[in-house]
């Protein structure tokens, strides 16, 4: 199932509204996959109220923390580190035969034109045969670590740019220290 750019732009959009409404103030996306260029859009244009994690840092973090093997580049999709990750999170879900499903397409020059089929007939792009659940139970150990920063960051934008709910007790200051209201 997919749903277009514009609707799930549309979507994301609405419950943030709708919780704002209620009185969240604040969001965070949590992006399964990289590579959401909508969610990245949304999340800019909320100027503050929403964060999307974990972004390209935090998944370098968790590849190096769980020792992937595969490159980044190489490992897009079904590859060491989801597979990993599902071995560890939902083994019952890995289709048996990932151990030789190894599958590199390294040159996607015309992916967002063409789609992932001339580029792969199984869906894999990179080396699932490596993943392992140690694997994926360290990346998301990082991941899980690395979530507070995101947090941290959220909820200083919000002070910074005088969305506390009592603006005397939060000002919003010049970057001299001076307060501007």
């Amino acid at each position: 199932m997919s749903i277009s750019a514009a609707t799930l732009h549309a979507v994301v959009r609405d419950v943030a509204e709708s919780l704002r409404g209620s009185g969240v103030p604040k969001l965070v996306l949590v992006n399964g996959h990289g590579g959401n260029y909508v969610l990245g859009n949304v999340v800019q244009e909320a100027r503050g109220d929403m964060a999307l994690f974990p972004g390209p840092d935090e998944w370098a973090e968790a590849r190096e923390a769980a020792g992937i093997e595969t490159s980044h580049d190489s490992d897009m999709h079904a590859g060491e580190l989801e597979t990993s990750i599902l071995l560890h999170a939902h083994p019952e879900l890995v289709r048996s035969g990932y151990e030789t499903a190894d599958h590199l397409a390294d040159d996607r020059r015309h992916l967002l034109t063409a789609g992932m089929s001339p580029y792969t007939a199984s869906g894999v792009i990179g080396r699932p045969s490596l993943a392992g659940a140690g694997k994926g139970r360290d990346a998301l150990r990082s991941l899980v670590a690395a979530f507070g920063d995101c947090l941290a960051a959220l909820h200083e934008q919000g002070h910074r740019t005088g969305q506390a709910g009592d603006e005397r007790e939060h000002p919003v200051h010049d970057g001299h220290g001076e307060a501007l209201r």
